[in-house]
């Protein structure tokens, strides 16, 4: 689902000419430009023209195509920024920490120490029984094979699934 340029959105207005940007990545889909609260130096956005609010609302193949740019940008990120490693992360609604609501995947280049923590086991997860686990992965299929479960009419707009959040 596309919605309207949001007149209140800064990467709209960015993308627009109204602003200070700096672009390292253009072509007439996606642009890439440096985040102005980077992590580190060389963190990127890499940003769809188009708005789009959230994963649910980028159409699949403007999706693929921002993380071949994203994939594209990686390598040189990591040897601009003299990183050890990367992030290559999307934060999809504001439950997922997401804060300027214009679809973006960050490529951010790491280094030991740097403060930055995405740590992945969570340490308060506990691992649970396997039925759960099993079911949870049932569930996902059956959604997957059902034409119908995740037709945008029936999931609503990115505004209702964030009022049903809070």
């Amino acid at each position: 689902m596309q919605a309207a340029v949001q007149a209140t959105c800064p990467f709209c207005d960015l993308i627009r000419g109204a602003g200070e940007v700096s672009m390292c990545y253009e072509d007439g889909d996606v642009v890439a430009f440096m985040d102005i609260q980077p992590v580190n130096a060389g963190h990127v956005l890499v940003v769809p023209r188009t708005h789009y609010e959230s994963l649910e609302d980028i159409p699949h193949t403007l999706a693929t195509h921002l993380f071949e740019v994203a994939m594209q940008l990686a390598p040189v990120v990591k040897h601009v920024g003299n990183a050890d490693g990367l992030n290559i992360l999307v934060n999809s609604g504001a439950a997922a920490g997401q804060d300027v609501f214009h679809y973006h995947v960050h490529v951010i280049p790491r280094n030991q120490g740097d403060g930055f923590d995405i740590p992945l086991p969570f340490a308060a997860s506990q691992m649970p029984d396997r039925t759960v686990l099993d079911a949870n992965a049932a569930r996902i299929i059956a959604t997957l094979r059902d034409p119908v479960a995740l037709r945008p009419d029936r999931r609503g707009t990115s505004e209702d699934r964030r009022a049903r959040s809070h």
